[in-house]
């Protein structure tokens, strides 16, 4: 049964199976290295079993231990699941779930699939021996430092690279001349990857590794590419206009003066936006580093009505024009988008009303790509930002339609990453409006008509799902 905010569907699935229950393993022996990191590193199937002629559901757990452990301290793979009949993992997946579970660099391993009917005592077992031997991943994150990058030599304020695949990284964006050197957590200076003796990229794990940095040569927009599994690092001249600043801050009476910090957009790195309810009004401006008063985006006339786009940069303290928020404004909440374009700068801001249902779609979910059946979502009593679900969802694509539009051209909770797996941690969402022609306006470069990304949810299950619509998140949890 799936219960939803205004419609419930039951169903009953039915497998029929007549076969012994037999697990196979496309290997027997398994290298793991995290240069194949997306390769596919071990396939499990097995058959359906039987069901004693019942008519009743066949369920499969599925379990991996160490071999001889008689499965005391299992991982269960597959947890009581119907319709389930293979179980595939990448290496880096592999090598995850092996290392977190049971530590060992290299062992062997038993996987056992088991299958039990409604109203029948009797077990189906069938198992499968392999080996594995594991690597120690390299880090997900990697920041730049040094007097060349664009926050100094801060480590809890450094410009953060993306990942592109497993230790490889990029980053674009303006370099001084003068020295940089790459760290793995913010706020901490080691490890760090610094200059080897060949010019690659060296681990750094203590102060009494030497502490060697690359060095640019002439102030420029610089395109950052490393290796971490090969220590392979270049560095080349850009003619790609970058954001000047990698991080923005609400800084007003409303937030006591300190900084507020903003999110940079998923489509457009000079956005950076905010959702906020805003209790208490006055003035406000907006910075580029966390506590620093100079270098701030400013309104260009004396207490600028919030309606007011027209932004500036100031480098020093002066002019320092303000936008403010009149006690008429307050008690409600406001999506922020501001543009830090040089000498496009824009400050846009407008009241939030939130939607009064948001609603699932995707082969996911029941309703399909039915838009006029999706599901709707349950708004929460005490906070009408705030919207819930849970229910059956198979294998499948899935995303959340604000308005369910005929035309399918309205507003869209979207995935940040087309065809991304929910991580059951709180993730950003993309909000597209296409037919909302503010909106629209604050991309100057980009036609939102065609963004269209949604999750891949990689298994059938019962699932919960709690969705922000003022801060736009979402979380994706199977059960």
């Amino acid at each position: 049964m799936i219960l939803s905010g205004c419609t419930d569907n039951s169903y009953m699935e039915l497998d029929k199976g007549s076969n012994d229950l037999t697990l196979n393993s496309d290997i027997t022996e398994i290298a793991l290295q995290e240069i194949n990191s997306s390769a596919t590193a071990i396939n499990l199937e097995w058959s359906t079993g039987h069901n004693f002629k019942s008519g009743n559901k066949i369920y499969y757990t599925l379990e991996i231990a160490p071999a001889g452990s008689d499965f005391s301290e299992a991982y269960v793979a597959v947890d009581n699941e119907t319709q389930v009949y293979k179980w595939s993992k990448t290496v880096e997946e592999l090598n995850d779930i092996l290392r977190n579970n049971f530590g060992k660099a290299s062992q062997s391993y038993q996987a056992r699939v088991r299958a039990t009917v409604p109203d029948y005592d009797e077990i189906q077992e069938s198992a499968v021996e392999f080996s594995a031997s594991t690597y120690e991943p390299v880090t997900k994150t990697l920041y730049i430092i040094g007097d060349a990058a664009p926050n100094g030599w801060s480590a809890d304020n450094a410009a953060e690279m993306t990942r592109t695949s497993n230790g490889v990284f990029t980053w674009q964006g303006n370099m001084k001349e003068g020295n940089f050197k790459f760290i793995t957590t913010l706020g901490q200076f080691l490890p760090s990857y610094n200059k080897g003796l060949d010019g690659k990229l060296i681990y750094r794990a203590s102060d009494d590794d030497p502490d060697e940095p690359f060095h640019i040569d002439e102030a420029y927009t610089y395109k950052i590419d490393v290796n971490l599994l090969t220590g392979e690092i270049s560095w080349n001249k850009s003619e790609a206009e970058t954001p000047a600043y990698d991080n923005l801050y609400l800084v007003g009476n409303m937030t006591g003066w300190g900084f507020e910090a903003m999110q940079r957009d998923i489509l457009d790195p000079f956005l950076f936006r905010m959702g906020r309810y805003f209790e208490q009004g006055g003035e406000f401006k907006f910075g580029t580093s966390n506590g620093n008063w100079e270098n701030m985006l400013k309104a260009t006339t004396p207490n600028a009505s919030i309606t007011e786009t027209s932004m500036e940069f100031v480098s020093g303290f002066d002019p320092d024009n303000k936008w403010v928020m009149k006690d008429e404004e307050i008690g409600k909440a406001y999506k922020i988008c501001v543009d830090i374009r040089k000498g496009k700068e824009r400050m846009m801001m407008r009241e939030f009303v939130p939607y009064g249902c948001i609603y699932l779609i995707g082969s996911a979910c029941s309703a399909g790509w039915d838009i006029s059946n999706a599901l709707p979502m349950n708004v929460d009593d005490s906070n009408p930002y705030i919207l819930t679900w849970e229910g059956a969802l198979d294998k499948g694509e899935l995303k959340f339609t604000c308005d369910k539009r005929s035309d399918w051209g309205g507003a869209w909770m979207l995935a940040d990453e087309d065809g991304k797996s929910p991580t059951g941690q709180q993730e950003r969402l993309l909000f597209v409006d296409k037919a909302d022609e503010w909106f629209k306006s604050q991309y100057l470069e980009i036609g939102v008509g065609d963004i269209d990304r949604k999750w891949q949810i990689p298994s059938a299950g019962t699932y919960s799902i709690t969705l922000d619509q003022l801060n736009e998140t979402v979380t994706i949890i199977k059960k």
